[in-house]
C-alpha cells in the first residue's frame, strides 16, 4: 500500500496495470516473446525481449505511466529521479514528451553510455560518487530544496502498474506459460509482473534472480524483514541495489514464489550465449534470468518458461571481458600450464599434441626463469580456444598419458 498526494490510500489493481496499458500503447512497444530454440535447455524456454524497447530497457514503462499521472502544477515544477541509467533515460524521455524538466542523478559506475543516452534525452545529469543508493540519498536531498516531483524507480505504485504491463502482456502471448523468470533489484519490474501472472495464470511460478552480489530482496524476504547492504559487487549495474522498496518488499512476500542468485561469471555466460544462440544483446541485469535457467537455479525442467531480458544497454567497454568471462566459464577459453626440460622440439609436439585433440593455441607463455623450477627446466602456459570442459579434460589427459607434468 502507498499513500497518493492527496492522501488516499493507494494499491495496485488489475484495473490500474489495464489505465497503465492503455497509457502506454502509443509510446512504448508491445515486445516480442521470442521462442529460444537455438538455446539448449531443460525447459521450454521463451525471451520476453525488453532489451528491445524504447530506451532499450522496460524502465520506460514505469517512467511513463508515473508521469502521466503529474497534475500541471507539478509539471510545472519538474521531476527529479536516480537510476544506475535505465529508469534515467526512460524518466528523461518520459518529462520530455511531456514538457517537463527533469533532474536526474546517476552514480558514478553507470556506464558512460547510460549517461550519454540520458542527456541526449533532454534531462539535466547530475553524477554521484557511489552506487545507485548513493544517488538515491541526494536525489532525495534536491528533491526537498527544489520542490520537484521525486520518480522513483521502483517503490511506487504507478511505476509498478507501468511495468506490471509486462506480465499482461506475457500472459496474452503465452496464455499457458508455467514460469515467469524476472531480474530483481529494487523490486519495481518482479512486482508488477508477479501480480498481474498471479492475477491472470494462477497456475503459474514466479521466480525472482538476483546478482550474488547484491542480493538485498533475497536477504530480506529470507528474514522476512527489510534488509540493506553494507555494499554490492557486480557488473550488473541495473539491478545492484543495496535495499528494496517497502511496497516491493511487501508484494514481492506475496506474490513470488522463489528467490535465487547467479554469480557474475554465470550471468557472463548468459549473455554470451544470448548473443550466440539468440543474435539478442543483453545487459548484465537482463541476463540473470536466463543464467538462472541455464545454471539451473529455478526448477523449470519441462516447463514452458519466459524469461524476462529486461534491458540490453551494456556497455561496449566491459562486452569484451564479459565476452572473455563466458567463454570461460563454458569451456571455451581454457589454460594450461605445463613443466618441461627447456630443449629443442618440446614445444613442437606440445603443438602437435593441441593441434591432434582438435584446439587452437591463441597464446604461448615461456618461463626459464621460476624459482621452483628443475634449472633445466621451464614452465609453459598455453591458452586455448576449447569446446566445453570436456574437451579440456581430454587434452589434460593426453598430456598426462604422454608423460607430461600438468602444473594446472
Amino acid at each position: 500500500m502507498e499513500t497518493g498526494a492527496g492522501g488516499e490510500r493507494m494499491e495496485l489493481t488489475l484495473d490500474r496495470v489495464y489505465q497503465a496499458a492503455h497509457v502506454l500503447k502509443p509510446l512504448v512497444k508491445r515486445t516480442e516473446l521470442v521462442r529460444a530454440a537455438g538455446i539448449e535447455t531443460d525447459c521450454e524456454l521463451y525471451l520476453k525481449t525488453e532489451n528491445l524497447q524504447n530506451t532499450g530497457s522496460f524502465k520506460i514503462r514505469g517512467a511513463c505511466y508515473r508521469i502521466s499521472t503529474l497534475t500541471e502544477e507539478e509539471r510545472r515544477r519538474g521531476v527529479v529521479a536516480c537510476s544506475a541509467g535505465n529508469h534515467a533515460q526512460g524518466v528523461a524521455l518520459a518529462a520530455s514528451r511531456s514538457g517537463t524538466k527533469s533532474t536526474i542523478f546517476l552514480p558514478a559506475v553507470a556506464p558512460i553510455s547510460k549517461v550519454e543516452a540520458t542527456r541526449a534525452y533532454g534531462a539535466e545529469v547530475r553524477m554521484i560518487d557511489g552506487v545507485y543508493d548513493d544517488a538515491y540519498e541526494a536525489a532525495l536531498r534536491y528533491q526537498k530544496e527544489s520542490g520537484a516531483v521525486f520518480i522513483h524507480p521502483f517503490n511506487d505504485i504507478d511505476v509498478i502498474a507501468g511495468q506490471g504491463t509486462i506480465g499482461m502482456e506475457i500472459c496474452e502471448q503465452l496464455m499457458d506459460a508455467e514460469a515467469v523468470v524476472v531480474p530483481v533489484g529494487g523490486g519495481g519490474l518482479i512486482s508488477g509482473v508477479s501480480f498481474v501472472v498471479k492475477k491472470l495464470n494462477p497456475g503459474c511460478k514466479v521466480y525472482g534472480v538476483q546478482a550474488s552480489g547484491a542480493a538485498s530482496m533475497l536477504k530480506s524476504r529470507r528474514d522476512h524483514a527489510l534488509e540493506s547492504l553494507s555494499e554490492v559487487h557486480t557488473f550488473a549495474d541495473g539491478i545492484a541495489v543495496k535495499k528494496p522498496g517497502s511496497v516491493t518488499f511487501d508484494m514481492v512476500e506475496e506474490y513470488v514464489d522463489e528467490l535465487v542468485t547467479v554469480t557474475d561469471d554465470e550471468t557472463a555466460a548468459a549473455i554470451l550465449t544470448l548473443m550466440e544462440r539468440q543474435k539478442v544483446v543483453s545487459e548484465g541485469a537482463g541476463a540473470v534470468s536466463v543464467a538462472a535457467v541455464l545454471f539451473h537455479k529455478v526448477p523449470v525442467k519441462g516447463k514452458k518458461t519466459v524469461c524476462i531480458i529486461s534491458g540490453g544497454n551494456i556497455d561496449v567497454n566491459i562486452l569484451s571481458r564479459v565476452i572473455t568471462r563466458g567463454l570461460m566459464k563454458t569451456g571455451r577459453k581454457a589454460s594450461l600450464t605445463l613443466e618441461l626440460l627447456d630443449k629443442p622440439g618440446q614445444l613442437e609436439e606440445v603443438s602437435r599434441i593441441i593441434a591432434e585433440k582438435g584446439a587452437n593455441v591463441t597464446r604461448v607463455d615461456h618461463n626459464s626463469t621460476a624459482e621452483d623450477s628443475d634449472i633445466n627446466g621451464c614452465y609453459l602456459t598455453m591458452q586455448m580456444e576449447t569446446r566445453d570442459f570436456r574437451h579440456v579434460e581430454e587434452i589434460r589427459r593426453e598430456f598426462s598419458e604422454r608423460g607430461f607434468r600438468l602444473v594446472q
